[in-house]
């Protein structure tokens, strides 16, 4: 099957949450939306040598191969994508080799570690010249996202693979959104490193310490979150942006914000955006500020000027892929 096999490219989007980030971990819903702009791409070659090895390289990665019976024990999130795959497809790793080129900043809450898996898991499946249907790709990645976080809400993989706004719930998984009227998101990157697994373990062990309290936040961010749909639904982007901050706020009394967040919140602000907040598992990583378009260069250069490392920009619409 692999003898056949034709340079091919894959990729996946970054994501980021609008609303819900950590209260969706305990059943609550969120609001994720893809950012297109900024993906993993893995493009495939195929090998010269008949040696029946899977290749895995990219920046930031040793080339290293992947022999045809991966271990069980597979204890690296990419050789971890690969038994995956082969034992959901019932395929041997296909004889090519795969650079991985990612353009996503890691450790920002743009869902790096998962837009990989999913990019990863597709040119998998065309150096096997198979089909792999969304739903099979979004459990393979919800597996991987396991091993970076811990105790993941699945809606990174979710919004990842199928590139579309989504509300989601861990119970009920994920309505596509109908986008009232388009919006823009400048997403501010502070330069720190966001440990998702770390926030999330932090939220936990404060809601075991003051369970009345956290959950009375949590619950409060869900309620933000049924009032976030309707205003995308019906095109109202001043009351989005208002209650994006607003859970901004909540998210401080969870302890996962941090000072650079706070600074790049209230410039973002200051400089007229309808609201911010972080995005992702806080601490670091970045946030979105939702702008008016006639505000984008004012906005941007209020965030460059309170720190940001890097701002790049999205617009959410209906239809995305």
């Amino acid at each position: 099957m692999n003898g056949n096999v034709r340079a091919a490219r894959a990729s996946a989007p970054a994501k980021v949450i609008l609303l819900g980030e950590h209260a969706v971990v305990y059943g609550f819903p969120a609001i994720a939306v893809p950012v297109s702009s900024l993906r993993v791409f893995a493009e495939v070659k195929p090998n010269s040598l008949p040696d029946r090895e899977l290749r895995i390289t990219g920046a930031g990665l040793e080339l290293y191969s992947v022999p045809s019976s991966v271990s069980e024990q597979a204890d690296d999130a990419l050789a971890y994508t690969v038994r995956l795959f082969t034992q959901m497809m019932s395929v041997p790793p296909p004889n090519v080799t795969i650079t991985i080129d990612s353009h996503i900043p890691i450790a920002g809450g743009l869902g790096s570690g998962a837009a990989v898996t999913a990019a990863l898991g597709r040119a998998l499946a065309l150096a096997s010249d198979i089909s792999l249907p969304d739903h099979l790709l979004n459990d393979l990645v919800y597996e991987v996202e396991k091993m970076h976080h811990g105790t993941p809400s699945g809606i990174d993989n979710t919004v990842i693979v199928y590139e579309r706004p989504i509300y989601f719930t861990r119970s009920a998984g994920y309505d596509l959104l109908t986008i009232g009227t388009p919006f823009l998101l400048l997403i501010a990157d502070t330069g720190e490193k966001s440990l998702t697994r770390t926030a999330v373990a932090d939220v936990r062990r404060l809601r075991e310490a003051s369970p009345n309290r956290t959950e009375k936040v949590l619950s409060a961010i869900g309620d933000l979150v049924t009032q976030a749909r309707q205003a995308i639904e019906s095109g109202d982007p001043q009351k989005l942006g208002s209650l994006m901050t607003e859970n901004h706020e909540l998210l401080c009394e969870l302890t996962v914000s941090s000072r650079q967040l706070d600074i790049l919140v209230k410039a973002a602000r200051q400089a007229g955006a309808w609201g911010a907040k972080l995005s992702g598992g806080g601490r670091g990583g970045n946030m979105i500020a939702l702008v008016p378009f006639d505000l984008e260069d004012a906005v941007r250069q209020a965030l460059y000027d309170a720190g940001a490392v890097r701002v790049f920009r999205t617009v959410i619409e209906s239809g995305l892929n």
